[in-house]
């Protein structure tokens, strides 16, 4: 009984450290992002050298059937609006295995439609980027800004986590961190909050990490 109880209390430390590894896993503040190659809801590639006047992007690992993500969908498009032209596009990436209804890839046709999206709304069907990036929520933040590390132009995460802090509701707004961060960036201070929780939908793995 005694070696049972040992047993199952060692497997719910290394249980607790892999959550624990799990959390810290993906970029962090500061480190250098990937590009990614991925499909376009026009059937088309779509990776972020593709954007040569960019000075950086905004990729919010999205979906669509998650509420937090259809309450967030309008500030999206107006993030969009506002900043691509400033230099820093919206790049949405659906990562979740499509095994709900609403999140296969004819429905992000659909959605993107339906809401005129102007902004790319790419698939990462083996949800590579998403692990990579460590992205957990739908919708998740990464503000990725363009700078040059020995002698070549490379993506720095500058913010991660939540648009803002009110994801389900958008006239509670207070704090607008995205766009907080985006006008530091552009205004060439230094970023006040750079990092915030992601609140939302858990991404919908293929196999249990």
């Amino acid at each position: 009984m005694k070696k049972l109880l040992f047993s199952l209390a060692g497997l719910a430390l290394l249980t607790a450290f892999s959550f624990a590894t799990f959390q810290t896993n993906g970029y962090q503040v500061g480190d250098v992002a990937a590009d990614f190659k991925l499909k376009n809801i026009n059937g088309k590639m779509v990776s972020m050298a593709d954007y040569k006047e960019a000075k950086g992007f905004i990729v919010i690992f999205s979906c669509n059937h998650c509420p937090f993500v259809v309450a967030s969908e309008d500030r999206m498009i107006a993030l969009h609006e506002k900043y691509a032209s400033k230099g820093y596009p919206v790049i949405a990436i659906n990562p979740n295995e499509q095994t709900h209804a609403d999140d296969t890839f004819e429905k992000m046709k659909v959605r993107a439609q339906e809401k005129g999206f102007k902004f790319a709304y790419l698939v990462d069907g083996e949800q590579k980027y998403a692990r990579l990036y460590g992205a957990t929520k739908t919708p998740d933040v990464f503000l990725l800004n363009k700078e040059k590390k020995d002698g070549k132009d490379v993506l720095i995460v500058r913010y991660k986590g939540a648009i803002d802090n009110s994801v389900k509701d958008a006239a509670a707004v207070t704090e607008t961190f995205l766009a907080d961060a985006l006008e530091a960036l552009l205004a060439g201070k230094a970023i006040s909050k750079t990092d915030t929780k992601a609140v939302g939908c858990t991404i919908k793995w293929k196999e249990t990490r």
